[in-house]
């Protein structure tokens, strides 16, 4: 068994000094810590688990709390979520995950909170004083239990008829340690395999599968239960009787927070928010969550 984490800079820390064709920047901007590590040789993508691509790491307050998120963190998210996206283009957004496991709700939340602009004309915007608008369309298309589909066949149906310039993806994520839980924001420009936190995973979607660039947005709402186990007994998660004592049963076991309904509903306002201040950046914040408040 090995380090469970969809977070390539804790799968950077695992590897230690192997940091061969893997590229790191650090940056600070006020409060955030931004760290870009880009994947640079297919050796070093084989050793991490991950794709050749930028992977861009953002450390937030705790989504958990009261005050939840702030615009200080949206607003260097949505620099980040720019720097991926193409300067013109539709955009489609999809919120990834299943609205009835809390854990999972993160991707459709956020979708939800993210302004579609596709059926809005430029006579409307501007008569209702929004400007111009780049197009925008969200969907958020459930799991293989509730469809029958596949979430990848949905997204290339989807992508076939609208030709978007680009597809972002919004998802829950697993980490390795619980001081990244429900206060980091990954983004890659190499897409996502949906699921494969939770030892799950469905097809691929990346620009391999849709055609286009996919950028894919995620916080970290679950640990492992065996790789927290590993990390607070400083141990390691193959060997075979912490697995047993862990995992009495066989069956893989999952840890999220006391207070994960807050921190999903943090998280999702600020992936939601950030990305619509990349695409729409001449709406303030405060307008945008008046546009989108259910």
């Amino acid at each position: 068994m090995e380090w469970r984490t969809d977070l390539a800079i804790e799968r950077q820390e695992i590897l230690g000094t192997q940091t061969d064709g893997i590229e790191t920047q650090e940056d600070m901007h006020g409060n955030i810590r931004i760290t870009r590590m880009r994947i640079v040789s297919e050796q070093a993508a084989e050793r991490l688990g991950k794709g050749v691509g930028l992977y861009i790491t953002i450390g937030t307050p705790p989504l958990g709390s009261v005050s939840g998120y702030d615009a200080e963190s949206v607003e260097a998210a949505a620099r980040e979520i720019a720097s991926l996206l193409p300067e013109a283009g539709g955009v489609l957004v999809i919120g990834l995950g299943n609205t009835r496991i809390t854990p999972d709700a993160l991707g459709p939340r956020a979708a939800s909170a993210v302004l579609a602009t596709r059926h809005i004309t430029r006579e409307l915007a501007d008569r209702t004083g929004l400007g111009p608008l780049r197009e925008v369309s969200v969907l958020s298309p459930g799991v293989l239990g509730q469809t029958g589909m596949e979430t990848g066949e949905i997204i290339r149906a989807v992508v076939r008829e609208l030709s978007p310039a680009a597809v972002i993806t919004v998802d829950a994520l697993a980490s390795a340690r619980l001081d990244r839980l429900g206060c980091t924001v990954q983004m890659t420009d190499t897409g996502i395999t949906p699921g494969s936190g939770v030892g799950n995973a469905r097809a691929r979607i990346d620009r391999e599968t849709t055609g286009v660039p996919v950028i894919s947005i995620g916080i970290p709402t679950v640990v492992d239960a065996l790789t927290l186990a590993a990390e607070l007994t400083d141990r390691s998660p193959q060997e075979q009787e912490l697995e047993k004592n862990v995992e009495p049963h066989g069956e893989r076991m999952i840890v999220t927070p006391r207070e994960i309904d807050l921190l999903v509903e943090h998280a999702a306002k600020l992936v939601g928010l950030a990305i619509g201040r990349a695409l729409q950046p001449h709406i303030p914040i405060q307008d945008m969550l008046a546009l989108t408040a259910e």
